[in-house]
């Protein structure tokens, strides 16, 4: 089963991610943890982050390129947080696929989606805003809503966080 998960930031999309994860399965529970901690505010929303699983039993998995570098097993559940870095570290980080992003990006989550049981991933709702971005920035915009796009097609449930309010648009509703 794959499951997308997307929201707003602050939404408790992640939180809620972690306890769809928990609840399909209590063992073999795997964090891809994408955020690279290059401020405070980006240590401190990562170890807020560690503190809500500390008692689901994930392994964290620090990854910030190159999803297709990771192997699981079948029992394995596996949380994604979130495509929004992921995007970015591929664009940005020295070893990331820069122009490629988007194609290197899927290919790692369909051969770890190959690999696992359950597989639910989050992202960001950054569509919306209406501003007028620069051109580099554009870019990102474009390259994460191309994911989620394919990632939306791909996944047997895509839920939208809203003020913590899960909102199913495809999938079964609990």
């Amino acid at each position: 089963m794959m499951i997308l998960i997307t929201g707003g930031s602050g939404s408790g999309k992640s939180e809620f991610a972690e306890n769809k994860a928990f609840t399909l399965s209590k063992e073999h529970l795997n964090y891809i943890a994408t955020m690279v901690a290059f401020d405070e505010e980006a240590k401190k929303k990562i170890a807020r982050h560690r503190q809500m699983r500390k008692d689901k039993n994930f392994h964290t998995i620090e990854c910030y390129t190159s999803l297709n570098q990771l192997s699981f097993s079948k029992q394995d559940t596996v949380l994604l947080d979130c495509m929004s870095n992921l995007v970015a570290n591929e664009m940005y980080q020295e070893d990331g696929a820069h122009e490629n992003t988007v194609k290197h990006i899927m290919e790692g989550v369909r051969y770890i989606h190959k690999q696992v049981n359950n597989l639910v991933i989050v992202t960001n709702e950054v569509f919306s805003d209406g501003i007028v971005y620069d051109d580099e920035t554009t870019r990102y915009i474009q390259y994460l809503g191309a994911v989620n796009e394919s990632l939306a097609r791909m996944a047997d449930e895509v839920i939208e966080v809203v003020y913590t309010i899960p909102v199913y648009h495809k999938g079964r509703r609990e």
